[in-house]
């Protein structure tokens, strides 16, 4: 039993006002408060890790897409934007694509002032094929139109946090947003008026009121993959990002669609893949490698038209007659309009009798590109510094002299069944405007939290744009006054599972048990019979355990939020699955009980939303926001006219404003920046208990006569595993081992090189092996360069 290092504050309320109040800080809601803070508005940023280092890119990113204004650019917004839409039938959100590729530039822009990194300003690799010597801006996948820019995203969020309490942005770390507070007029027009919420160290219940609101939290995760033993690799994303934005959305009537779209998975390295970008798998980060079979014979690239590429250089341009390519994010398999150059599929690769396993070869490719693609995308894209590169290198691993395994094809490192689903590639979400406002005014939303969300440079640009509207719309709003009974009703349910510290139900065992439930009942097939079981257990679940459900504090606690929320959204996910009565192959959507596949009638955006405790069914055209570049134009004449095409002018306006923290605030707020503190009794005294979460892995090892017990770590940690020793100089205690994302973030901080070592799982270990020869080598296992370095 471990002494609980923060105080107990059940029970204890705050309330908080700012004209703009953004929940989540990723690089959506950095961004957003950003913005808003340079409209002069108070702000205030809610996240549920530590905005420093938190969210999808929180440790890195290594590439930028659609940043089709950049000066090297050869092509439009409305090229990029229009091909995104096509490439997805439709089933698209246009509106946030073309936010994307008009203004991603201008938030690169923006970063670079804020002191991260998006340049070769050391000219490390001056003269290479994919660098412009006069900008210094390095490109990947299509070389010809350099849209896609590499950067050094490890020194993003930093930077981005540095700007945010320059600017003055109230920043709530470890803090978790649980549910939005509205107010319905006279017309029944629901207005956003805040959200409630806990500290997920402390339990002190927060009250967040607004004028206006942006949503800019994660995409829903552990919904039909979730490993109970290490829960923090059963995802993609940081295992704090699981779709609370979207089931509190849900509950307070805000309206989703694609909510029925999901794919077979492709990432979940609790025992099932490997960790991405760990094996050479020659797309996205490690694009366009050179790939071997186990002979050492190379594996042919091809361009749209099969025709058989024989240098590096030619995998990075259009084919002829091509315009551009498409490449990363939301495209794995694009259409032949805008496929680029790739390998032969795997399977067509055995039968022409290439040999299993296969290896990415750097060592054959030219230095510039070895560099690049090992260096530089795997050092710096998220969650691959220190898992992946630091630990590569420390086990020997030389890219001049080793080949790294690829498993499975695609950006998929292992096979899944077909009941394993995700959601990825364009996943649903909430609706929105041109305003990126929702059907609830006054919340708006960016990043992950709309519908067809795509990478970073999206939920940037996204995030900067919902920031600025939502500061334009809070001059029209009052801050309104929050119904006690909704306080009430929502410390009922937060604070519930406190009353069962003995013999209640682990969250872990109800996650594992939704997860059971929508494999069986919303898996890779979908009938209505099997839909409405999936629900129905869903709400005896909701029923007889979630009473059960026990915490002893409030880290637990925010684990069993999680859960809640989880039900609620494979909930939703049920019902949008029911309303549409066809099969999709766009949305990856099979109905076992309807024939029809993408009718007519069904061409349409399926919208899900509750009203009075019950899901109601909505239709929207597939192109309803109109022309992209007219409707963008009309709702963004004064960011145009602020902008006067110069990103670097527009910029520098605000970084040149007072250094003190207040910000470039022009007036003074009149909603002001209170607090208002209240204390009530809660039932509870004393301190929390903590039993230390066993696992069959040990993330962190401290060496002891390095560490200076500075708490940097725990600071940092994005899924807040580690619990600071009470006896001051000790290091932390890693009292949730299982729950680690293995981001690196802790290391990336730690102001001690070699204080902290973050370890994988060793089955997660990649392989690599001796490079061969070309046109040497065999399958035959003795003697074979096979038998080289395993682990």
């Amino acid at each position: 039993m471990l002494k609980y290092p923060y105080k107990n504050e059940i029970g204890t309320e705050e309330t908080v006002r700012s004209d703009v109040l953004v929940l989540g800080g990723g690089m959506a809601g950095c961004f957003a408060a950003i913005a808003a803070a340079r409209a002069g508005k108070s702000v205030a940023l809610v996240e549920k890790g530590a905005v420093v280092r938190s969210g999808a890119a929180g440790s890195g990113i290594d590439h930028w897409e659609s940043a089709c204004t950049n000066p090297c650019s050869g092509v439009t917004p409305e090229e990029i934007a229009g091909a995104f839409v096509d490439e997805q039938d439709h089933f698209s959100n246009g509106i946030m694509h073309y936010i994307a590729c008009r203004e991603g530039w201008d938030r690169l822009v923006d970063l670079e002032s804020f002191g991260a990194k998006i340049r070769d300003t050391d000219d490390e690799f001056k003269g290479a094929e994919f660098r412009d010597d006069k900008t210094r801006l390095m490109f990947a996948y299509d070389y010809k139109n350099k849209f896609t820019i590499r950067v050094w995203g490890t020194t993003f969020k930093p930077a981005l946090y540095k700007e945010l309490k320059r600017l003055g942005v109230k920043v709530f770390d470890y803090t978790e947003a649980t549910a939005l507070l509205t107010n319905e007029g006279p017309g029944g027009e629901k207005t956003g008026t805040g959200a409630m919420g806990m500290n997920v160290r402390t339990g002190k219940f927060m009250i967040f009121e607004a004028r206006s609101t942006v949503l800019a939290m994660s995409r829903p995760a552990r919904v039909w993959l979730f490993d109970s033993d290490l829960p923090g690799l059963s995802e993609f994303r940081p295992m704090q990002s699981i779709g609370s934005g979207h089931a509190m959305g849900y509950r307070a009537g805000l309206e989703f669609t694609l909510m029925e779209k999901s794919v077979e998975g492709e990432f979940s390295a609790a025992g099932r893949s490997f960790p991405p970008y760990s094996t050479g798998n020659n797309h996205n980060t490690w694009y366009a490698a050179t790939m071997v079979d186990a002979r050492g014979v190379e594996l042919p690239y091809v361009d749209r038209d099969g025709r058989v590429l024989e240098t590096v250089s030619e995998r990075y341009y259009p084919a002829p007659g091509q315009k551009f390519l498409l490449k990363g994010g939301v495209i794995d398999n694009p259409k032949y309009e805008y496929r680029g150059p790739e390998t032969v599929d795997a399977e067509t690769l055995v039968k022409q009798g290439y040999k299993l396993p296969f290896y990415a070869d750097l060592s054959r490719m030219p230095d510039d590109e070895r560099r690049v693609i090992f260096g530089m995308m795997v050092g710096e894209e998220g969650k691959t510094r220190v898992p992946v590169y630091e630990d590569l290198i420390s086990r020997g691993f030389d890219p001049k002299k080793h080949m790294l395994q690829s498993y499975g094809t695609g950006w998929k490192s292992a096979s899944f069944l077909p009941q394993e689903r995700q959601l990825f590639g364009a996943p649903g979400g909430v609706m929105v405007d041109w305003n990126l406002e929702t059907n609830i005014k006054g919340v708006y939303a960016s990043g992950d939290q709309i519908y067809g969300s795509d990478c970073c440079g999206t939920a940037a640009a996204t995030g900067y744009y919902a920031g600025r509207k939502a500061a334009a719309s809070a001059d029209s709003r009052k801050i309104q006054a929050v119904s006690r009974e909704d306080v009430e009703a929502e410390k009922k349910r937060l604070y519930a599972p406190l009353d069962n510290k003995e013999g209640g139900l682990d969250w872990r065992e109800l996650n594992k048990a939704v997860s059971k439930a929508m494999q069986n009942y919303c898996g890779g097939i979908k009938n209505d019979d099997l839909l409405r079981e999936g629900l129905d257990l869903l709400e005896s679940y909701e029923k007889e355990y979630v009473p059960m459900l026990s915490a002893k504090n409030p880290h637990e606690l925010m684990r069993v939020h999680e859960v809640l929320d989880i039900m609620d959204v494979s909930k939703m996910i049920i019902q949008a699955c029911m309303f549409r009565k066809s099969s999709s192959t766009p949305l990856c959507f099979d109905r076992s009980d309807y024939d029809a596949v993408d009718p007519d009638g069904d061409r349409c955006f399926i919208t899900i939303r509750t009203e009075n405790g019950r899901a109601v069914e909505g239709r929207v055209p597939l192109d309803y926001y109109g022309p992209l570049k007219e409707g963008y134009e009309a709702h963004n004449a004064d960011y145009i006219a602020d902008l006067a095409g110069d990103p670097e002018k527009y910029s520098a306006k605000y970084s040149s404003a007072s250094e003190k923290g207040d910000g470039p605030v022009s007036r003074k707020s009149d909603a002001g920046s209170g607090v208002e503190i209240s204390h009530a009794p809660s039932g509870l005294s004393g301190d929390f208990q903590v039993d230390i979460t066993g696992s069959s892995a040990n993330p962190l090892i401290y060496d002891e006569s390095l560490c200076t017990g500075c708490g940097r770590c725990a600071d940092v940690c994005q899924c807040d595993v580690l619990l600071k020793d009470p006896e001051k100089g000790r290091h932390p205690i890693v009292a949730y081992p299982g729950e680690c994302y293995y981001c690196g973030s802790c290391v990336m901080e730690c102001p001690v090189k070699g204080a902290l070592k973050l370890q994988h799982p060793v089955m997660n270990r990649s392989k690599f092996v001796p490079v061969i020869s070309k046109g040497v080598g065999s399958a035959d296992r003795s003697g074979s360069p096979l038998d080289g370095e395993r682990l």
